[in-house]
């Protein structure tokens, strides 16, 4: 008998705002057969490692400070000139790695062109996001790490409430660095200060001075 049973559809249809469902020894068919089952509720993060399925339900908490974060984003496109082309919390998955997860947020930028246009993004011949967002609220996205390793996303920007930090792919896994790979100059703690600030006169204002920032910080000479 299958280990996917509908008796895990009924605790997910139940899953509080924050909390977290793990599911252990479910094959790679019953993943799949269990996205399409969740197709109604895209809000849900499912992530999948070899048998292991972790199932996160945001807050609205959670959801704001993804939203603003890629909203800082589009601002650094914007500013600096750049393609960005969002895939929000699209699944990536690789049956050969036993491995697939739903970021929180995710962007192109070096690969933009890559995509541009394709509805499904197919790992087997398309490239990973160049960043994948994750909001560390409730509950940690570390667990994730070795997925996006293994499916060669090579910057993760995590953010935990209070600090936001900035990992880079390496040999050995991720490592937290100073600033963005994709957007030379973009360091973890402009995101922060950025979060923190739209905590407290809101999400436009604090745009309007990350956006003040990049043209004097980022800019390319004229």
């Amino acid at each position: 008998m299958s280990a996917y049973t509908p008796d895990y559809l009924e605790a997910i249809e139940h899953l509080p705002d924050g909390a977290m469902l793990r599911l252990e020894d479910i094959s790679w068919d019953d993943y799949e057969q269990l996205l399409e089952e969740l197709v109604e509720r895209p809000g849900l993060r499912v992530s999948y490692d070899q048998g292991r399925v972790e199932i996160m339900s945001p807050t609205t908490e959670h959801e704001e400070y993804k939203d603003f974060i890629l909203r800082i984003a589009h601002v650094l496109a914007e500013e600096l000139g750049v393609a960005l082309e969002p895939r929000g919390s699209s699944t990536f998955k690789r049956k050969r790695l036993l491995k697939g997860a739903e970021p929180d947020a995710c962007f192109y930028v070096k690969n933009a062109a890559a995509i541009v246009g394709k509805r499904r993004i197919d790992l087997r011949i398309d490239p990973p996001p160049d960043v994948v967002v994750e909001i560390d609220i409730t509950s940690e996205s570390l667990s994730k790490f070795p997925i996006y390793a293994a499916l060669g996303v090579p910057e993760i920007w995590r953010y935990d409430g209070n600090q936001a930090c900035i990992c880079h792919l390496t040999d050995e896994g991720y490592a937290e660095a100073p600033a963005s790979r994709s957007f030379h100059g973009l360091t973890a703690q402009a995101i922060t200060d950025s979060i923190e600030q739209s905590k407290t006169q809101g999400q436009s204002a604090a745009l309007a001075t990350f956006r003040q920032w990049v043209r004097t910080t980022m800019a390319p000479e004229p």
